[in-house]
């Protein structure tokens, strides 16, 4: 560096120089904006808006809570449905598979009760022939 830009300040100097440009600074023409950056949020001017806005701060972290547990809650709840579901696709195959079963057996019992009773006809057929034909040939002879 070029001597004449040396210059050699105490500690004293440059302290004095950060505060007074500091007091320029927040003495001048300073609106809100300027002073929030300047004092920062614990500035006097800010203190009910900054609980304010924790206020609205705490009320969102809740909603996003709750948000979160209805999204966890409608999921719980679909998985619930598919498996419902499931299980209703399940219980109507086995309704159907029942249901033609029932029909099945229904004609196999319809023909064996069609069978009994041709047997049982047969049978009386048979028992008449045998005491009807022996009466009328012996009084046909």
């Amino acid at each position: 560096m070029p001597p004449k830009f040396k210059r050699h300040l105490n500690d004293d100097e440059v302290t004095g120089s950060v505060k007074s440009e500091r007091r320029n600074l927040l003495e001048e023409d300073s609106d809100e904006e300027e002073d929030f950056f300047l004092r920062g949020p614990s500035g006097p001017r800010f203190g009910p808006r900054n609980d304010k806005i924790r206020h609205v701060q705490n009320q969102v972290d809740e909603v996003i809570d709750v948000m979160q547990e209805n999204i966890t809650k409608v999921i719980e709840r679909g998985e619930r449905l598919d498996d419902l579901q499931d299980k209703s696709e399940e219980l109507s195959d086995n309704a159907t598979a029942f249901s033609n079963r029932a029909k099945q057996l229904r004609r196999q019992m319809w023909w064996r009760g069609c069978k009994m009773k041709a047997i049982i006809a047969l049978v009386a057929v048979i028992l008449l022939l045998v005491i009807i034909v022996p009466i009328v040939l012996k009084y046909h002879t």
